[in-house]
């Protein structure tokens, strides 16, 4: 066969006896097969409305997003083409982002991975949405002197995200960690603080900058005029330590019209710090465990009203909202439909 490989064979290969192996299955990350329903769904969704999850990398989701189980570390590397073929999955938040920035290659290579009407939506890094900085247990330790720095944010966030994204960003969102005690008491400062820290971010070609919070004290008339005067969103943050979905609609009033940015958190059941009980009780996040039917309900009239106003819609899930991010999105979607049946 080697001399063959070079063309000198003078006789051909004799026929072997030996039983033909078949080919080795390829161990790339394979999408489950949509089913009807999921089909439907999406063909009904209004074009502006872009749902998806928390990142992507869940074993746990294996036959409704994975054809079959693959490890955590080969999702989080090669998971988000199969992610992105999801007939209702069309958005990804990357959470990853604010441990540590990424680079406009990486984002870029991130990009290449889903369709063109894909929208990712980033949180920016801790450097510069928390005011601690803070130690290795995530005490915190000092002030933070990059605490919306405005420059920083620039060079390090949005550039790259601008640079590797394109067309495909959807929201920028400053989540800002809770406030220390004595930041609380000195809202007129931050708000002045974060009015320039707006001020100094370039203009997005696509998508918007959003704001996210987490101390129910930015919730005012003075934090809407902030970012309605520098054209930023208010990210609607669905999570305990903030009030229902219901109190923070005003704020959202008071930006109309524009794009939805959401990001569904915490089941409002775990309290303001449970996270770790949500991980413990939803295992690998298989199944919808929790339906919070009056959450789902309400943000689905604001979407359809916001997709019907020609304004798009990024509302990604955890899968801490209902026990699995990719079966919240499914109901979401069916909720979203049935108010444009309702609506007429």
């Amino acid at each position: 066969m080697q001399d063959d490989l070079f063309g000198d064979a003078a006789d051909p290969p004799k026929p072997t006896t030996q039983p033909v192996k078949p080919a080795t299955r390829s161990r790339s990350v394979q999408p489950a097969p949509p089913d009807a329903d999921e089909l439907s769904l999406a063909s009904q969704l209004p074009p502006l409305v872009h749902l998806g999850c928390s990142s992507w990398s869940y074993p746990g989701w294996t036959g409704t997003v994975w054809a079959e189980r693959y490890s955590e570390t080969q999702l989080a590397k090669q998971g988000l083409s199969a992610y992105g073929q999801h007939p209702l999955l069309g958005a990804v938040s990357i959470d990853r982002g604010f441990y540590r920035p990424l680079a406009a290659s990486e984002f870029e290579r991130l990009a290449q991975q889903v369709p063109e009407s894909f929208r990712f939506t980033v949180k920016g890094p801790s450097f510069v949405t928390d005011a601690l900085v803070r130690g290795e247990r995530g005490q915190g330790e000092s002030l933070n002197p990059g605490f919306l720095d405005g420059e920083l944010a620039r060079r390090e966030f949005v550039e790259p995200a601008i640079e590797g994204l394109g067309a495909k960003l959807g929201a920028l969102v400053f989540q800002l960690s809770p406030l220390p005690p004595q930041l609380r008491r000195r809202m007129p400062e931050l708000l002045q603080r974060l009015d320039t820290m707006l001020a100094a971010l370039p203009p997005l070609p696509q998508g918007v900058v959003a704001i996210e919070v987490r101390d129910p004290q930015w919730l005012c008339p003075e934090f809407a005029a902030v970012l309605k005067t520098r054209g930023a969103r208010y990210c609607l943050g669905l999570h305990p330590k903030l009030p229902p979905i219901d109190e923070q609609l005003p704020l959202l009033r008071a930006l109309w019209p524009g794009p939805l940015v959401c990001r569904w958190n915490l089941h409002r059941k775990h309290g303001a710090f449970g996270y770790e009980d949500a991980v413990a009780e939803y295992g690998e996040f298989e199944r919808m465990q929790d339906p919070d039917l009056e959450t789902r309900q309400t943000l689905a009239r604001v979407i359809r009203a916001t997709a019907e106003a020609g304004q798009p819609c990024y509302v990604t899930i955890s899968n801490k909202a209902e026990g699995s991010a990719p079966w919240s999105v499914r109901e979401l979607a069916r909720a979203v439909v049935s108010e444009s049946v309702a609506g007429g």
